[in-house]
């Protein structure tokens, strides 16, 4: 078994566990995934530079806002009560030893890829001919880009942006005193350099890192001078982006807001284990840090541009290749989505079938004379995107097209703002969203002439509009014409650009206005049908379970003797298994080769789970505050039997078997995972690669397969797939 650090003693009476140290716990279980024997030595080097770009942006984000409270005067966390300065050392301690074991796996993950003739070369190692090459590469490719900055009176330390990393060198020149020596690495050239093989009829892999290759050449800069000591070190910035809403340009306050993200306040340092203690201590001051802002690295610094090599290991290092399958049902009406939604409601599961459907929607749409109008929601896109070249082709078309793009996505503000730009140029209506409020959302409505009449055709995800990470996130594109779910969709539309909040839905469920309140009566239901003695279960699948108040809700759910069972793939603040608190709650979180990222919430609603009266409904919001109050988020009902079956019995019933990528949470905080490799054991996410799912079969689907019954199940169905020892 295996198992990670706990976050309270097992006498500790608090009802929650904390938020940071939750998110810490669930980079974690990634790290672990760089561990695990059954995973490619490729991605487990993968799961490193995941686990430590992951890191960058807690540091970044969270870390830094805690630090911002503290400048600002705060002793206590305003949600939670808890003291700063004992949480702060609770987290400071946590992210040291998550390097330390990131650091760990790089060795080991690096000694494994060094017996598959895959190396990372110092100086010392290359042959005649590879310094030869690498010299030539160095004076054409980085050397021109370096500006090396000598410190003293007349040379400032100079100005280091968010993220940025590079040498630090103590040198002299004959008997001169020592000097110090800033080289940064340029952003935009690569962090490792491909040899060229040293024998030419060998298949291997060699690389050197670009501070490698300035050292070896460092008498092209500082000729004549010795090197006493050097190390690399990295630093990250405060990355909150604060802006007025009631700007009259907005695009221009975000375009100042990411300048002056780079110059935000220093809030951590990694350094190189051979950087001296002196010039540890000399980056220390330079950029006002204590001493617990500064984490010592014996490995790479800057571990997420391990990703650099990946793209060139063979394929037998990686994952298997998979080719997502395209929903039969989109095939069977010769690829018209518009055809085979009217036939019936559709759910595609991504990456297991392909994010091409939703392209594909919105292609045929840009082209079809029928079509009006288009309205969609972008919040992580590209545009480069296939999604953002069919708006484009739409609004160029002279289609009416509605934008609504969320510039506060963090990290994605830059593309957006291109975006943004791209699509007015071609003549689309762009909104921004609304004061204090993230559209969250991923819909699209498209409007369309029919024998004379307008009908409306929607897609409501649980994930972004982006074709790269639909073919790594695990999420749900629904497709329907339902007039109703449409109607809503376009009152939701309605608010995002006139701002007048719908007065009524009729099968949506919207926040900030009503998505707590009904699961509140959701909750309450399921607590009242438990007490009658009728069947109640509810069954949540999130990404993140934080707000306390609906916490306190389940814990009232569980102690009337709900069945609970949270499928929670990142923070859960929540403690499961508490005798008279919450000894029906089960919580897990599934981390394998793909991300989940789908949000679906389900209750049995007085009847055996699965069966007709179990209400289901997929969307992007999590339970945490920022969803439920400061977002726009939308819950869709699941209706149609075919694709609530797959939902109910496919999904749902996978992810519960799983047990091969399932860590189950412990009531003190700590995750377990089973250590054994054996087959047998039941992967979700297998068994999603193996099996096509229910809704997109169409004319492929076995005859025997009865879809009037929802909680029937499918042939290949994950109960039949697992094995009996993994129940």
């Amino acid at each position: 078994m295996i198992t990670t650090q706990a976050l309270l003693s097992p006498k500790d009476d608090r009802q929650f566990f904390d938020r940071e140290l939750s998110w810490l716990s669930f980079n974690e279980r990634v790290l672990w995934q760089a561990k695990l024997p059954a995973n490619p030595i490729g991605e487990k080097l993968r799961f490193i530079s995941i686990s430590a770009s992951n890191l960058d942006e807690f540091l970044m984000v969270r870390l830094a806002g805690m630090y911002q409270l503290q400048m600002r005067g705060y002793h206590r966390m305003p949600e939670t009560d808890d003291q700063i300065s004992v949480l702060l050392e609770a987290i400071e301690e946590k992210v040291s030893f998550l390097l330390s074991e990131q650091q760990q796996a790089e060795k080991q993950v690096l000694e494994e890829l060094r017996l598959h003739d895959c190396e990372i070369l110092g100086r010392q190692d290359l042959t005649g001919a590879q310094s030869s090459w690498l010299e030539s590469w160095y004076e054409k490719n980085l050397l021109p880009l370096l500006s090396p900055t000598t410190i003293d009176p007349r040379h400032p330390f100079p100005f280091i942006q968010n993220r940025g990393q590079g040498l630090l060198i103590e040198m002299a020149k004959g008997t001169k005193k020592l000097q110090k020596v800033l080289i940064l690495l340029p952003s935009n050239t690569p962090r490792f350099i491909l040899l060229p093989p040293a024998d030419s009829a060998k298949d291997s892999l060699s690389f050197v890192r670009a501070e490698t290759a300035i050292m070896a050449f460092l008498d092209k800069i500082y000729p004549g001078f010795r090197v006493r000591q050097s190390g690399m070190f990295r630093l990250l910035r405060d990355s909150d982006v604060e802006i007025d809403d009631e700007a009259t340009d907005l695009i221009s306050q975000f375009e100042s807001a990411l300048r002056k993200r780079r110059r935000g306040n220093a809030v951590s340092l990694i350094v190189s284990r051979d950087l001296s203690k002196s010039a540890r201590n000399f980056l220390k001051s330079q950029f006002d840090l204590t001493d617990n802002q500064v984490f010592i690295s014996s490995g790479l610094v800057g571990a997420g541009d391990f990703s650099e090599i990946i793209d060139h290991l063979p394929a037998s290092l990686l994952y298997e290749k998979y080719t997502p399958r395209f929903p039969q049902r989109i095939v069977d009406f010769k690829g018209d989505c518009f055809a085979a939604i009217r036939n019936k409601d559709i759910i595609v599961h991504h990456p297991y079938e392909s994010f091409d459907v939703v392209v594909r929607f919105l292609e045929q749409a840009a082209r079809d004379p029928d079509v009006l109008a288009i309205r969609q929601t972008l919040y992580r896109t590209t545009p480069q995107s296939p999604i953002a070249k069919a708006l484009v082709e739409a609004a160029e078309n002279g289609k009416t097209v509605m934008a609504l793009i969320e510039l506060k996505a963090r990290f994605d503000e830059e593309n957006n703002i291109q975006l943004a730009r791209m699509l007015e140029r071609a003549g689309a209506q762009v909104a921004y969203g609304i004061t204090d409020l993230k559209v969250h959302s991923k819909l699209t409505h498209i409007t369309r002439r029919e024998n004379g009449v307008l009908c409306s055709y929607v897609h409501c995800g649980t994930g972004n509009y982006h074709p790269f990470t639909a073919k790594i996130y695990t999420d749900l594109s629904f497709f329907t014409c339902d007039e109703k779910i449409c109607t809503d969709i376009w009152q939701v539309f309605n608010f995002l650009t006139s701002y007048v909040p719908p007065q009524k839905l009729n099968k949506l469920v919207m926040s900030p206005t009503h998505i707590k309140e009904w699961l509140y009566e959701a909750i309450d239901s399921e607590i009242s049908n438990a007490q009658q003695g009728l069947p109640a279960r509810i069954w949540i699948k999130t990404n993140a379970v934080v707000d306390r108040q609906l916490i306190e809700r389940l814990y009232h759910a569980s102690q009337a003797g709900v069945q609970i069972d949270l499928c929670v793939r990142g923070i859960c603040c929540l403690r499961p298994q508490i005798k008279g608190l919450s000894e029906n709650i089960r919580v897990w979180s599934v981390i394998g080769r793909f991300l989940e990222h789908g949000r679906i919430y389900a209750f049995a609603n007085g009847e055996e789970f699965g069966k007709s009266r179990t209400k289901v409904y997929i969307g992007s919001a999590d339970l945490m505050p920022r969803n439920l109050y400061r977002r726009v988020e939308v819950l869709v009902p699941l209706e149609n039997k075919t694709v609530r079956k797959q939902v109910l019995s496919q999904v749902l019933e996978a992810l519960y078997l799983d047990k091969k990528n399932s860590w189950d949470l412990k009531p003190d905080g700590s995750y377990t995972k089973l250590d054994n490799e054996a087959d047998g054991l039941l992967s979700a996410h297998e068994y999603f690669m193996q099996n096509p799912s229910l809704s997109g079969q169409g004319s492929l689907a076995p005859k025997s397969i009865d879809e009037n019954e929802p909680d029937s199940m499918s042939q290949g169905s994950p109960k039949s797939a697992r094995n009996s020892h993994s129940i």
